[in-house]
């Protein structure tokens, strides 16, 4: 069975919320901490501990320097980055270390002492990366040069390198997270007041469902964002699971009337709605064209089979003006929807698509192989509760073996029939 983790991102997300989330949700507290030990961040701790936001029970998860906490100053946004906008406060923390600004091959350096598997700490350097050249977009420098007073921090390393072991002990094989609560108004930073979504976050989120409702603070932070983006498989509602364990992690405002956390649900996807014949959500997308050139229909099927449209069809329509079309027609997961209509804006020249998304019902199939008198031929059996109602010979099987005894098509396909028959399936 697959494990999912839904991440619920009502009161937006940071990298102290998923951690929160994580550790109440069972991820175990001294792996983390050996995880910290290993960076060498001299002086750096973590803790935990309950709190109460808005009545509902969750857990903090917090970085301390040198007993200097990185939390208690911060009056704008909700988790513990907070000083990104702010980082003037600590010139007293451990010797101005927060202050300090790291380069990304520095922050590389220190992720690579992490206590982790070899792909974890890759995927640890990469989201520094991905980081370090959205700031450079924003501020227009090399990546290189890039000051990374926000991400160098010592709590963004901390909850981005966490963030990572946290995933990996999880090891979801799915993640999917809802649409998410950005939240309004403005943080102050160094480069003076700055609208929410901040910048940083707004191109981390690109291609990400998002909204913003409740009061005007910040809700999801760079982290946040880039954590989310980065580990999400889709995004949507809660996908039907079996659930297991369900996590709090807290953000640092109690904000009034709605409760600041992240919810984490952990549980087995269930398959069981599909095996009780309850039918198979897809969407469908439509458009029909009259002004396209015929050469391009053949690549824009074949991109949009590979962008994982379940089927593409064309039917020939008649148009507007009396002029001959094509009705485009795509069957797809409902996770593909918005890459399969982007393909169509790009590889056509429609200027709409229609989107429905129904139901279909699919016959159980498997495929066997059967040796036939001319040779082995895969039969694709489909079966409807456990009955057989269709047997067909793989085609291409049939098409070479019939080329290679000089036979017909045809002839082949019957013998392949038989021998399906004849072996008493």
């Amino acid at each position: 069975m697959a494990k999912v983790l839904y991440l619920d991102c009502f009161s937006g997300i940071s990298g102290d919320m998923l951690l929160g989330a994580l550790l109440d949700a069972g991820a175990p507290f001294d792996e983390l901490e050996r995880v910290v030990a290993s960076l060498g961040l001299d002086g750096v701790s973590i803790a935990h501990e309950r709190v109460d936001r808005a009545g509902i029970g969750a857990t903090k998860f917090r970085v301390a320097d040198g007993g200097h906490d990185h939390q208690h100053d911060h009056d704008h946004g909700h988790d513990h980055e907070g000083h990104r906008h702010h980082h003037h406060h600590h010139h007293d923390a451990g010797g101005g270390r927060a202050h300090h600004h790291r380069g990304l091959s520095e922050i590389t350096a220190i992720v690579d002492r992490a206590a982790l598997p070899a792909a974890a700490r890759t995927r640890a350097a990469g989201l520094f990366r991905r980081l370090a050249e959205v700031e450079a977009g924003i501020h227009g420098v090399p990546v290189e040069e890039v000051h990374l007073h926000e991400v160098g921090a010592v709590d963004s390393i901390v909850d981005i390198t966490l963030a990572v072991a946290a995933m990996e002990r999880l090891a979801p094989d799915r993640v999917v997270a809802s649409p998410l609560n950005v939240g309004s108004g403005t943080v102050t930073c160094e480069h003076g007041e700055l609208p929410v979504p901040a910048p940083a976050t707004v191109e981390l989120l690109a291609g990400a469902p998002i909204y913003a409702q409740g009061p005007p603070v910040e809700l999801v932070t760079p982290t946040g964002a880039l954590l989310v983006t980065a580990y999400a498989d889709a995004y949507g509602p809660l996908p039907p699971m079996r659930l297991e364990r369900i996590g709090y992690g807290a953000g640092d405002r109690d904000l009034p009337a709605r409760p600041n956390v992240l919810r984490a649900l952990v549980g087995e996807a269930d398959e069981t709605p599909e095996e009780a014949g309850a039918p198979e959500r897809v969407v469908v997308l439509e458009c029909e064209i009259d002004d396209m050139n015929p050469q391009l229909y053949g690549v824009l099927m074949e991109r949009l089979t590979d962008a994982g449209a379940f089927d593409v069809f064309y039917a020939p329509i008649q148009m507007k003006k009396n002029r001959p079309g094509t009705l485009v027609t795509v069957v797809a997961p409902p996770e593909r929807r918005e890459a399969l209509a982007g393909l169509l804006f790009a590889e056509s020249t429609t200027i709409g698509v229609r989107v429905t998304e129904t139901a279909r019902e699919r016959l159980d199939r498997e495929v066997v192989t059967v040796e036939s008198p001319i040779g082995p031929v895969r039969i694709k059996v489909a079966r409807r509760d456990g009955v057989v109602v269709n047997a067909a010979p793989e085609f291409e099987d049939c098409a070479r073996l019939a080329a290679e005894q000089g036979l017909p098509v045809k002839a082949a396909q019957a013998l392949a029939v038989r021998a399906w028959l004849d072996a008493g399936r």
